[in-house]
């Protein structure tokens, strides 16, 4: 995979927007578009079905040479072989954590992502040496219908302050997108607006387009 700094889009296989549709397929699509990154998002599975969509997904990445991201499982990232793996605030400080390193086992090249929805949270994730951050949700979002909106404010501190790798997400579609990138953010992630377009590596390439 490039590094993290040269990742502008970052997108999702996530099985609430699957629909029987095989997720290595999926992920081929989001290659074929122009992914940087794909995470594999799977709230409501079971550990050992994670393990199983990983694995169809990973040679898939692999090949395009895209980053491959597990989403909350880092016992699963590490044991496959994953590039990264993103885990929320609870995953991480809530979970006693305070570096990121704590969680890199000797040699490990595994990256951390870490979710964050305040400027506080982004500084202290920075301190704790997370690879990248998210930064959102952006907008009000079916991904995570629960979640208040940061609006474009947080992305516009982001741009000011974040130093490292970070990447906008939630609602972030292309009618949306301009205002995104106006607001300073050079890095997205899109969920639904792909997954769930007619062609997803259209979508995709649509999105990559706009970013370039």
């Amino acid at each position: 995979m490039k590094p993290l700094a040269d990742c502008k889009l970052y997108t999702f296989v996530d099985t609430a927007y699957l629909h029987g549709r095989a997720p290595e397929l999926v992920a081929q699509q989001l290659c074929d578009g122009g992914s940087d990154l794909i995470q594999l998002r799977a709230k409501n599975s079971a550990p050992e079905e994670i393990r199983r969509l990983a694995e169809k997904i990973l040679p898939v990445t692999r090949r395009a040479d895209v980053g491959f991201v597990v989403n909350d499982h880092l016992a699963i990232a590490r044991e496959i072989g994953a590039d990264i793996c993103h885990l929320g605030q609870e995953d991480f400080f809530d979970a006693g954590h305070r570096h990121v390193e704590e969680l890199k086992i000797q040699n490990s090249k595994l990256k951390i992502g870490l979710s964050t929805h305040a400027a506080a949270q982004a500084q202290r994730a920075a301190e704790a040496g997370a690879d990248y951050i998210a930064i959102g949700p952006v907008f009000a979002t079916g991904t995570k219908p629960t979640a208040q909106p940061v609006t474009l404010d947080y992305v516009r501190w982001a741009a000011a302050n974040v130093t490292g790798p970070w990447f906008a997400i939630g609602g972030i579609s292309l009618q949306t997108l301009p205002a995104v990138l106006a607001a300073g953010a050079r890095r997205i992630c899109v969920v639904s607006a792909i997954l769930k377009a007619p062609d997803v590596a259209k979508a995709c390439a649509e999105f990559r387009r706009k970013l370039d």
